[in-house]
């Protein structure tokens, strides 16, 4: 452990415990928990090829897009009113709150609140309004072009929908977006601010625009010439990127003595959240500030390293930074490390930036299901300088674990780590 960087492991923070009652997904995998799961188990790649349209002269050529029909979900009009990513929002809450049995309107809906994460927010409206200027010179936008592309328009939306009227935050910290929501949002519970909260994030950035100032970055992943759906390679010696994608995942937390009182299912206890910055680079991660982090979550969680039975990775198959996470994974869990699962799903569904901790939080929680750990796919040649206990190309199936952590690093520095506990 480096200088500075001891948290107390063993001793969880007081306060009322927080279960996990609904889960919701939109994805490139799949529209639901159910198709998300059987996509991981597959170990099926949602990364494709992006149609010309989408792609343009940006040069990025894989994404993980979803299979979205606005249509299905809201009416004409609604739809109109409403950016990508806040439709994904909307559909994962719905998913959730359903899954949930959770009925905010025969609750105390001053004490259920909502906390949302996104990177960019209503990118697809942002650029709209771009191309009306720039392009053609014409500066009658749409009237709602300003509340359709603010970053908080997703959560806020959410909030309107079921007429959620308790503690409301934004995040916005890059990749970490949706994971620090969660985790306040198991705060805001725990500290007695609410009773329940919906937390996630989504993300729809797959623009001509967006998508060309990522390939400027220099960061993304070619296309596999074999297979495009292989794109994506995390702790591969073969590595080249990272692969945008886009969706949501939310969330339905509950205070546990409440949940169980009105019989709702319980996926999982969430336990543990470790929040750190590196204050050292805005896109080179640091394995102190990835280290303080896990930490942070071990001992809120009031758990030994050896506790963990599965690491959902950052893993997001850039040369440095899967090496950086290996090694803070190593640094922290010693001589268990080896023992320990680990896996990065943004091989199959890409990278969210803003929703990706959500969708990750997700992933990692499908272990309490069924045993089932997804894994990394497309791991066909390790690179050395990554040696965890990595779940190459299939899914592997064992004891359903007593708790799984999801790492969430992101530019700015920011780091977020997430446990949860079995019920």
């Amino acid at each position: 452990m480096h200088a500075g960087s001891a948290v107390s492991v063993g001793t969880a923070a007081p306060g009322r415990r927080v279960a996990v009652t609904g889960i919701g997904v939109v994805s490139a995998l799949g529209n639901s928990l159910d198709a998300f799961y059987r996509a991981l188990a597959e170990a099926r790649s949602g990364v494709q090829r992006l149609p010309d349209e989408v792609a343009l002269g940006s040069g990025v050529q894989v994404g993980a897009l979803a299979a979205w029909d606005p249509g299905a979900h809201f009416k004409a009009p609604e739809a109109g009113a409403l950016d990508r990513v806040a439709q994904f929002a909307l559909a994962a809450a719905g998913q959730a709150l359903a899954a949930s049995g959770l009925d905010p309107a025969a609750a105390d809906r001053n004490r259920i609140g909502v906390y949302w994460g996104t990177g960019m927010g209503g990118a697809h409206t942002l650029e709209g309004a771009f191309k009306s200027v720039y392009g053609k010179n014409d500066f009658r936008l749409r009237p709602l072009s300003v509340v359709m592309a603010m970053s908080n328009a997703a959560g806020s939306n959410v909030a309107m929908k079921w007429g959620l009227r308790g503690p409301f935050a934004n995040f916005s910290t890059a990749c970490s977006s949706s994971a620090m929501a969660i985790g306040e949002a198991m705060h805001a519970i725990r500290s007695g601010r609410a009773d329940a909260m919906v937390a996630g994030g989504s993300e729809a950035l797959l623009t001509p625009g967006i998508l060309a100032a990522w390939q400027a970055l220099r960061t993304l992943a070619p296309a596999d010439a074999a297979d495009a759906g292989a794109s994506c390679r995390p702790f591969d010696k073969r590595r080249g990127g990272l692969v945008l994608g886009e969706g949501g995942a939310a969330l339905v937390l509950e205070e546990e003595s409440r949940a169980r009182a009105r019989g709702a299912p319980i996926h999982a206890l969430i336990t543990g959240y470790g929040n750190t910055c590196d204050a050292a680079h805005m896109s080179k991660p640091d394995r102190d500030g990835q280290m303080r982090a896990m930490h942070q979550a071990l001992g809120e969680s009031g758990l030994r390293p050896e506790a963990i039975g599965y690491i959902n990775a950052h893993g997001t198959a850039t040369i440095v930074g899967d090496v950086v996470e290996c090694e803070a994974i190593k640094a922290v869990f010693g001589d268990t490390a080896m023992r320990i699962p680990v896996s990065s799903t943004k091989s199959m569904h890409g990278h969210l930036l803003g929703g990706a901790g959500a969708l990750e939080m997700a992933a990692a929680l499908m272990p309490f299901s069924d045993g089932v750990i997804p894994p990394t796919a497309h791991l066909e040649q390790p690179d050395p300088a990554c040696a965890v206990r990595h779940v190459p190309m299939k899914a592997e199936r064992g004891e359903i674990p007593r708790a799984v952590m999801s790492n969430s690093f992101a530019f700015g520095g920011s780091n977020v780590v997430l446990i949860a506990q079995r019920a």
